[in-house]
């Protein structure tokens, strides 16, 4: 009888901390709320000056710019390149239209892993990589920022162009 009561004891004792485990560490209020963003919701707008000219980007949820997590989506036209580089967090891509070819590694000339509709990549941080777009493709792209991105080849940076420019 007393084994009987220490196992009971044990397993309340158990199930208290899983439960206390689950709990919200934070109060209610500062937690972010349920987000619902429907199609016609999606405002689009000319991506950062970091990419190439020609992309949009419509922010989903969260601010990519700083610490904590984001959902952007990225629309490139057909052609569009983004010469090799790398960032400092992991992120999570999903071709949602369009053909997306990642190439891994220092320059585009490797063949790329083609990626269509329904794909997913999770691509670690610092990884090397490039990309391209074979007709109109949008992505999403989840992560946890502040996002950035560091080109292998510094003149490769539209946003330095831009800011050399007289």
């Amino acid at each position: 009888m007393k084994a009987q009561l220490a196992v009971a004891i044990a397993l309340l004792a158990l199930a208290s901390t899983a439960l206390t485990a689950d709990s919200p560490k934070k109060s209610p209020s500062t937690r972010p709320a349920a987000t619902f963003v429907s199609a016609e919701e999606i405002t689009w707008g000319e991506a950062p000056p970091v990419f190439p000219k020609g992309a949009q980007m419509a922010v989903l949820f969260g601010n990519p710019s700083k610490k904590g997590p984001y959902a952007i989506r990225f629309k490139m036209p057909d052609g569009y390149k983004i010469a090799p580089h790398w960032h400092t967090q992991d992120e999570q891509l999903t071709v949602l239209t369009g053909t997306f070819v990642l190439h891994l590694g220092d320059t585009m000339d490797v063949p790329g892993h083609t990626l269509g509709p329904s794909a997913y990549h999770f691509l670690p941080a610092r990884m090397h990589h490039a990309a391209e777009s074979t007709g109109e493709t949008i992505l999403q792209i989840n992560g946890n920022g502040p996002f950035d991105i560091h080109y292998l080849d510094p003149a490769d940076d539209p946003s330095k162009k831009a800011s050399a420019k007289p």
